[in-house]
């Protein structure tokens, strides 16, 4: 591989950014109001603060896309003021929004801008080749670096951005929200690649709402309020408890954690699937929602969970069953197309906002209130809307979700990522919908904002609506969820009660790692209908990394019980696939017990520490 950087050794401790008394002013907006910090080679410096506080404005000063006011920026000793600049020295920047073509190949994409005018770094082979080594070094799995980037999901494309960025080598490694579109495994391989860069002597600004990863991953972290920087904490006085006091001023710490997960007053149910299938070969499965709960919706990246919440807001077919919603007039009422689920008070909140949420050339207002602009009209036949009715509609969702703006006839684009999708979700608040269905929403939006988000939310069940909620953090559902259910391989894996939840079992279940006894209770599928077992004379519960399924083996070639055979203590069955017994009719294999898989858990203190030793 070909660095386009500078071979400059960077000595350790070194000052490669120093940001003094930057100011930075879109119209009336102050962006930065005399902001200052600075980073040091060999480490990662995590810039922190809410929606609006300037984090991002500064990535992309230090990134030289934004020209500063006035103030002085020092970026290994030169002041870039363009991107090719900045590249030039070395700085290689990851966006918070997914910067890819979706016409074009994985290959093409990574290798973009990679190439001079009149010549080429490497050949098409050799690019070929990097690509798919580079992505399955990030993934964790092979990717086709011929297939068109459109056809991929949101995690693939966002490690087509890191893999972009690190192509060159750089000395300066910029991760503005980058992690926002992984799961919990693919946030790990990237902490792993950070530490290994930071290492090599390499320093890298991350810019990340999610605080427990960053107490975890960051050597120094630059506290920002209101476009200034008010405390830079060491590394061992990054928690969560000293950063929320900084960026709001208060401590904030424990309120969503210790707040009482929303229970039903009643069993009168909201919406029913039944027979549903998400995916062609997922198993069918059927679904109530209560009026008054949180269903939190939990699952690794591309295990269906985000697939299942599309079905149920009418965004896309399901492969098999039907999706039902209790109209008010008391019928039940067919989820098949968005036109059904908007017709029958079903909202739909996405966390991708820039494919499937806002409209770029309009303003903060109609990308808020548009979908109200038909039911808020008057003039008879004349249809006036009734800007009147929706201002106030604004106003309330704007003040009730801390959004920062201008003016409202603004572009949408002139907000912060967070604030733009604080507007998506007073969107679906306005709509004021019976059901309204979330896919991870709190994507880069703040702590402030989001603990408002679940104060509503709760708000809402009470008032007798329901709310599916899909979040890539688990930490999320503490406190809020009624119940969260686990999806692995297009089909629900296990349920928990959000009473008495404990992130590491969730955890646990999404990797496939518990027995899915949680769908049988009274907290699974179909709250307060429990499953009958339906077990037959000699029946064997087969556990496997998918749906559980029962097959019917003849005693002579049943598995040895586990009194038999015991299993070493502190381990977890490996999976048993049904298809062992069914098509494999050797008494070898048959009569073989089923082998141990060891998983290895890593635990972490409340400062982010490791705790050595795990268990196993």
């Amino acid at each position: 591989m070909t660095s386009t950087a500078p071979e400059i050794a960077q000595p350790a401790g070194r000052e490669t950014i120093l940001v003094r008394g930057v100011k930075k002013y879109f119209g009336p907006t102050r962006a930065l109001d005399g902001a200052s910090f600075s980073a040091r080679a060999g480490e990662i410096h995590a810039i922190v603060g809410g929606n609006g506080c300037g984090k991002s404005t500064m990535a992309k000063v230090v990134s030289g896309i934004l020209p500063v006011d006035s103030g002085t920026v020092s970026i290994l000793g030169e002041t870039p003021s363009t991107p090719a600049e900045s590249r030039a020295l070395g700085i290689s920047t990851v966006y918070q929004e997914v910067l890819v073509a979706d016409e074009s190949s994985v290959v093409d994409n990574i290798f973009m801008g990679s190439d001079r005018l009149f010549s080429k770094t490497l050949s098409q082979e050799r690019k070929v080749a990097r690509a798919a080594e580079l992505m399955e070094e990030l993934s964790g799995e092979p990717v086709d670096p011929h297939a068109l980037v459109g056809t991929l999901p949101l995690g693939l494309k966002q490690w087509i951005t890191i893999a972009r960025a690190l192509l060159s080598e750089p000395r300066i490694l910029i991760l503005d929200e980058s992690s926002a579109a992984l799961d919990f495994d693919s946030t790990e391989r990237l902490f792993a690649r950070m530490r290994a860069l930071r290492d090599r002597g390499t320093t890298i600004l991350i810019v990340t709402h999610r605080i427990a990863e960053l107490v975890r991953i960051s050597d120094r972290a630059t506290v920002f309020r209101d476009g200034r920087d008010v405390g830079v904490l060491e590394k061992e006085d990054i928690t969560e408890k000293n950063l929320l006091r900084l960026m709001t001023g208060e401590d904030r710490s424990a309120g969503h954690a210790n707040a009482q997960a929303p229970q039903p007053k009643t069993s009168e149910r909201a919406m029913k699937a039944r027979k549903l299938a998400v995916w062609p070969n997922s198993k069918p499965f059927d679904f109530d929602l209560r009026r008054g709960e949180v269903v939190g919706i939990a699952g690794l990246d591309g295990q269906g969970q985000d697939a299942f919440v599309r079905v149920l807001a009418g965004v896309m077919g399901a492969s098999q069953g039907l999706v039902q919603v209790a109209a008010r007039d008391g019928t039940w009422q067919p989820v098949r197309n968005l036109p059904e689920a908007v017709a029958n008070k079903v909202a739909y909140v996405s966390g991708d906002r820039k494919r499937e949420g806002i409209f770029a050339s309009l303003s903060i207002f109609e990308n808020m209130v548009m979908p109200l602009y038909r039911e808020k009209k008057r003039g008879g036949i004349l249809g006036f809307i009734d800007r009147g009715t929706l201002s106030t509609l604004f106003k309330r969702e704007a003040e009730n979700l801390l959004i920062k703006f201008g003016v409202k006839e603004d572009r949408i684009t002139s907000l912060s990522g967070g604030n733009q999708q604080k507007v998506l979700i007073g969107r679906g608040f306005a709509m004021r919908p019976d059901v309204i269905i979330l896919n991870d929403p709190a994507r880069g939006i703040d702590v402030g904002a989001k603990t408002e988000l679940y104060r509503h939310l709760r708000a809402y069940a009470e008032e007798g609506r329901a709310v599916i909620y899909l979040s890539s953090e688990i930490e999320e559902f503490l406190g809020f969820a009624t119940r969260v259910i686990v999806f692995r391989d297009g089909a629900p894996f296990d349920a928990f009660d959000g009473r008495s939840l404990e992130p590491k079992r969730v955890l646990e279940a999404m990797f496939g790692q518990t027995g899915g006894e949680g769908l049988k209770a009274a907290y699974g599928l179909r709250p307060g209908a429990l499953q009958a077992a339906g077990a037959s004379a000699g029946a064997v519960a087969v556990q496997s990394d998918g749906p559980r399924v029962r097959v019917d083996v003849p005693a002579e070639i049943r598995p040895q019980p586990a009194s038999a055979a015991p299993v070493q203590a502190g381990s977890v069955a490996h999976a048993v696939p049904a298809e062992r017994f069914a098509n494999d009719p050797s008494p070898a294999r048959a009569k073989t017990t089923p082998t141990v898989k060891p998983i290895r858990i890593v635990e972490f203190g409340e400062n982010g520490a490791r705790i050595e030793g795990g268990r196993t």
